[in-house]
Parts: C-alpha cells; sequence; structure tokens
C-alpha cells in the first residue's frame, strides 16, 4: 500500500446512507455506485472500500484497511485488536443509540438470563451472547441465526439476542425484553500498525475532525441580532449558559450586533423572549461545522 493512501472502509447496509451524508457534510464529495464496492472521494490521499460493518473491525484489525466506521457492536462481537477514535453518535437515522437485547416469548417462563439454563438463544451476535452467558455463569445452547431472529421463539428457540432501535419488531412479535446486552453506537476505528506512521496518523486525524466537526453542528444554529448596548445584560440571562456570544460595536455607537451558538431546539422559545428585550434584526443561520 502506498504510503501516502489512506484505505477507509465506509460501512455498507444501514450505516451507509447515513455516513455518506456525514462526509458531505464533513466537506468531502462521497458517491457510492449502486454496483460498485469502491465509492469515489474527492481527495486522491483516500482509498475507499465498502464493507459490511459486520466484517469491518476484522479487516481494520489485520492492517488491509487503515480506519473505518463501524459499529461497537460488531467491534465487541469479533473482539478484534483495533483502535477506536471516536463515538460518531449523532441525531441521525441508524447513528443514534442501538440495543442488543435479550428477549423470550411474553407467556414464556424466561424471565431473567438464568432461566436460560440448558436452552437454545437464537443470534446473529453469537460471540457477544456468549460472553454475556459467561458472566452470569449461564450454559446455553447458542446458534446463528441467519435473520428473521424475532420469529424463531417459542419454536425455533427459547430466547433470542437480537437488536432493537424502537422495540416494534419485539412488540410485534409478542416478545418481551429479559435483558439489555449490549448498547450500541457507530465509532471510528483504526488499526495500530497505521498510527504508527506519522503521514496516516496525521490523515486520520484530520479526517476525523472534519467528521466529528459536522456531528458538533448538527443539532446547532448560529443566532445573530442588533440590540441596544444596554440590553446586552438582559439577553446574556436569556441565552443557555454554555453559549459564548459575540459582541461586536456598530456605526450607531447606541446598538452592538450579537451572535452565539445554541441548540436548535431552543430557538423557538428564545427569539420570542430576545425580542421582548429589544433585539431585532435576529437571523438563524445553519451551521456545517463546529470544531473546538
Amino acid at each position: 500500500m502506498s504510503q501516502n493512501k489512506l484505505r477507509l472502509g465506509i460501512p455498507k447496509g444501514s450505516l451507509q446512507e447515513t455516513t455518506q451524508k456525514l462526509f458531505v457534510r464533513a466537506g468531502y464529495d462521497l458517491r457510492i455506485s449502486g454496483r460498485s464496492y469502491y465509492p469515489d472521494i474527492d481527495d486522491p490521499e483516500i482509498e475507499c472500500i465498502l464493507i459490511r460493518p459486520q466484517e469491518m473491525s476484522r479487516y481494520v484489525g489485520q492492517g488491509i484497511l487503515d480506519c473505518a466506521i463501524t459499529g461497537l457492536d460488531w467491534i465487541m462481537e469479533n473482539a478484534d485488536d483495533v483502535a477506536e477514535l471516536a463515538d460518531l453518535k449523532a441525531p441521525w437515522p441508524n447513528y443514534g443509540v442501538v440495543r442488543w437485547v435479550m428477549a423470550a416469548k411474553e407467556d414464556s417462563p424466561f424471565h431473567t438470563v438464568q432461566d436460560l439454563e440448558g436452552r437454545r438463544i437464537a443470534t446473529e451476535a453469537v460471540g457477544m451472547t456468549r460472553r454475556f452467558l459467561a458472566q452470569h455463569k449461564i450454559n446455553a445452547q447458542v446458534e446463528f441465526s441467519w435473520g428473521a431472529t424475532e420469529v424463531k421463539p417459542p419454536i425455533l428457540a427459547d430466547a433470542i439476542v437480537d437488536v432493537s432501535e424502537t422495540g416494534s419488531s419485539l412488540r410485534a412479535n409478542h416478545l418481551k425484553i429479559m435483558h439489555v446486552v449490549l448498547e450500541s453506537t457507530p465509532r471510528f476505528i483504526a488499526c495500530h500498525d497505521a498510527l504508527k506512521q506519522a503521514w496516516k496518523a496525521a490523515k486520520i486525524e484530520r479526517v476525523l475532525m472534519m467528521l466529528k466537526g459536522a456531528i458538533a453542528a448538527a443539532t446547532r444554529v448560529l443566532l445573530s441580532m442588533n440590540l441596544p448596548q444596554a440590553r446586552v445584560g438582559e439577553v446574556l440571562k436569556i441565552l443557555p449558559a454554555l453559549a459564548t456570544p459575540t459582541v461586536s460595536t456598530l456605526a450607531d455607537q447606541d446598538w452592538v450586533e450579537l451572535s452565539t451558538v445554541v441548540e436548535e431546539k431552543l430557538v423557538r422559545e428564545l427569539i420570542p423572549r430576545l425580542y421582548e428585550v429589544g433585539a431585532r434584526g435576529i437571523i438563524e443561520l445553519p451551521i456545517n461545522k463546529i470544531v473546538d
């Protein structure tokens, strides 16, 4: 592999579309063709490969990929030796928290993991499930499930360990949650050997900085307004405590321009209150990136 080429794993499947949008927000033109497993990116120093998240940490651990995005669940499942550099949790589809839960039929006699001694459990996450059972000193038969895991109890399995975002599929199949085995979010991982190479380590740091900056800006906006100098104190009391406003003088020395970054969900409450204390020309602007 060329020293000045970073091989980056892009997750195929449920994380794919949001990952592509994340890179676009971070300033990269990432294009994924329907037939190609080698997405195009407008950075000649990056080579992208589209791979299932389930396999991603293996290839990073082996050094075939320098870095990648995959779920914490698959890192834990595979137990590969990779460097976990960042939690990329974001308020976007499939980038929030997903739970791996142990569940059984609502009318079954199984209520806790202790009830599953000697029983059969179906799951796609075999390693994760076996470790969870070992932690609770339970011996049970764990079988790999190729899909439709939630329909297997009670005939094909006594219980399951499956991923759940809203719980709707579990409820539809009359399943009850016995335990939360793992809460997972997307993670940015890297190969230990890649991080020992100065060029690759620096390139990974720059890419990750832009991705994290895009995520940090996802729920925030910039508020800008003009207000009388005498009302600055009142406005500062209204703004959230974590806001760090910038105050600039205007041609009219009795007025100032104030701008600050706030959570978007607060804007509908803030703007009327700001107007009441004299703020005028209030503008809300989207933010693409915030780098602290």
